[in-house]
């Protein structure tokens, strides 16, 4: 989920975070773990709400990274669905190069999750190496740094801000803020953000090398860090003593997408149709701009305005309506409220494929109809692929249109303010 609809949320909800999922957003679940470690639900953006568990550990990730090729299209960068070093299953990822600002001192970070449900650039610091001497971002007064803490659906991550030349295809947001998790820099996380789930400050519990949120805003806080000292956000640190701390939005770990000299108004991720069996590897593309270019134009697409403060859209189904509703490419299933199907932890699991109708709507009145099928998730585990579209697990009170939304769709994610064809975002659009 977008974590600055975290300041939209009442308290009680920023103070029932447990572990959940695994890459960003929040999570109060109380569900039964899941019946593999290899199927552990992921939404590095699932909102406060969410209802999915993560096991206790993971298995570490070998050696060998999955490195994404690179497009030679300038607005183009190439993103796979394949095995992780941890098993996960429907785990979008791409390769990131981050440079020292200004120079051609680069490194390429493999294993890095793309999230339409978050905001900014994070990457653990055991990837980098030391030659990468990013520039930490100055605190409240010369001898403070600035640290972040970054809650999501699965746990939290918690790091330095640093800045880098970010590059992606043929673009580069240059001196960007991004999080460096876990950066020697930065002391142990603080109680209040220790106590927000899972730490996710490893390769194994992140369950790769870092996120990169492309979600529908620029920062991931936005004005109400830059005007208030929030907990759980960004922190002044001096030695291992750092207090919540206000950071104005230009210094805030930034969307890169909305750092480039073009192209810089949204994402278009663009995945192939998956047999019901699944695919053991899926290769698609995140292209950049929206109406900018002819690879990024859209066409015929139903353009759903969300909502300026959340990134909420409403999914109306079963008869209810969920106001809570967003469209993820950092979860690994669509998760949503079901009394009917049957369930295996957290999964969904009926004897027979289901067929599901929603209607995604947005309070413009436009509005989109969406038939998706829930299969049996022990069976679709015990095939041994990674991309499914028919994926889906538990949810309280959200929908959450995760990566098998994917599959077979032109989507687009448009930020906040900039303008489009279709005027300014935020929206989605396919």
């Amino acid at each position: 989920m977008n974590t600055r609809a975290l300041l939209s949320m009442p308290l009680l909800a920023l103070c029932v975070l447990l572990h959940g999922c695994g890459g960003g957003g929040g999570s109060d679940g109380s569900s039964a773990a899941p019946p593999q470690q290899a199927s552990a639900p992921v939404t590095a953006s699932a909102p406060n709400t969410a209802s999915a568990a993560a096991p206790a550990s993971a298995p570490p990730p070998s050696s060998a990274n999955t490195s994404v090729p690179q497009s030679t299209t300038p607005n183009v960068q190439t993103i796979r669905v394949t095995s992780t070093p941890t098993n996960t299953r429907n785990m979008l990822q791409t390769s990131v190069t981050i440079c020292v600002p200004g120079t051609n001192t680069c490194q390429t970070i493999d294993n890095i999750q793309v999230d339409t449900g978050s905001h900014g650039l994070r990457v653990l610091a055991s990837a980098l190496s030391p030659s990468i001497a990013l520039p930490l971002v100055a605190g409240s007064n010369q001898s403070a740094i600035v640290a972040e803490c970054a809650v999501f659906g699965s746990g939290y991550t918690w790091g330095a801000v640093r800045t880098a030349d970010v590059r992606l295809a043929g673009q580069v947001a240059r001196s960007t803020s991004v999080q460096l998790i876990a950066d020697s820099a930065a002391s142990g996380a603080p109680q209040d953000c220790s106590q927000s789930g899972l730490p996710m400050l490893t390769a194994s519990s992140l369950r790769g090398n870092g996120i990169l949120g492309v979600g529908p805003f620029t920062a991931d806080c936005g004005a109400g860090c830059a005007v208030s000292a929030l907990p759980r956000w960004y922190y002044s640190c001096i030695s291992s003593n750092c207090v919540a701390s206000t950071l104005a939005v230009a210094q805030q770990v930034t969307n890169p997408v909305a750092n480039f000299a073009t192209d810089n108004n949204g994402v278009l991720i663009e995945l192939p149709d998956v047999p019901d069996s699944g695919a053991a590897t899926v290769t698609g593309t995140m292209t950049f701009g929206i109406g900018s270019q002819s690879n990024n134009l859209l066409g015929s697409a139903t353009v759903l305005k969300s909502s300026s403060v959340s990134g909420y859209v409403t999914t109306d189904f079963g008869g209810s309506q969920y106001g809570s509703s967003f469209i993820d490419s950092g979860s690994n299933g669509v998760f949503f409220p079901s009394t009917t199907l049957a369930r295996c932890g957290v999964w969904y699991c009926p004897s027979a494929p289901q067929t599901i109708a929603a209607t995604i709507r947005s309070s413009s009145g436009a509005q989109s109809a969406v038939s998706f099928t829930v299969a049996q998730s022990t069976a679709l585990f015990g095939t041994g692929n990674f991309a499914f579209d028919n994926l889906a697990g538990t949810a309280s009170g959200f929908f959450d249109w995760g990566l098998p939304f994917f599959y077979g769709r032109r989507v687009f994610t448009a930020l906040e303010g900039r303008a489009t064809p279709a005027g300014p975002g935020p929206y989605y659009a396919f």
